[in-house]
């Protein structure tokens, strides 16, 4: 089996998008928000509630998270196609100014950039990191949730490209 026919069996498997947040404290004198679309972002537990999210290692996020413990997920909505490009770019803008283009707060537990018209967010702490391969598992409790009146559907990723349901 090739990388590319592995990655095109994967492909084929519908997925939710999510914009993963954080604030780095170290990036300039007030610090900075940061943002990473992502794929593989599931729930784990209910009791206690976990969720998971699957980030590059080595990646910018990655390292963030590392150092970070408190980190926020907004789950997209259909609406949010071009958010979700924009921070899945490599060598794009700072993430500090793509997020002065985005409606957004600020979470009340991590400080973390919670999108204003996301079907739900939710502010978490990691719990446990796992290397699995070239990608780092988070696995983070989750501290709040937030359920905006959003209107549409998810935000869906399949074969390759940006979906919503019909």
């Amino acid at each position: 089996m090739s990388e590319d026919e592995f990655k095109a069996a994967m492909s084929r498997l519908a997925a939710g998008v999510v914009l993963v947040t954080a604030h780095d404290d170290e990036d300039g004198p007030h610090g900075a928000p940061a943002g990473m679309t992502a794929t593989a972002f599931m729930s784990v537990s209910l009791d206690p509630p976990l969720v998971l999210v699957s980030v590059r290692t080595g990646s910018r996020i990655d390292e963030l998270l590392e150092r970070q413990p408190l980190w926020a997920a907004s789950l997209l909505a259909e609406g949010e196609r071009v958010i979700a490009g924009r921070f899945a770019m490599k060598g794009r803008l700072s993430d500090r100014l793509l997020f002065q283009e985005v409606p957004h707060r600020l979470g009340e537990i991590t400080g973390a950039p919670l999108l204003t018209d996301a079907l739900a967010t939710v502010e978490c702490r990691t719990e446990q990191r796992v290397a699995a391969g070239d990608h780092t598992l988070v696995v983070a409790q989750v501290l709040s949730v937030g359920l905006p009146p959003a209107e549409g559907g998810p935000l869906a990723y399949f074969r390759g490209r940006y979906r919503h349901l019909a």
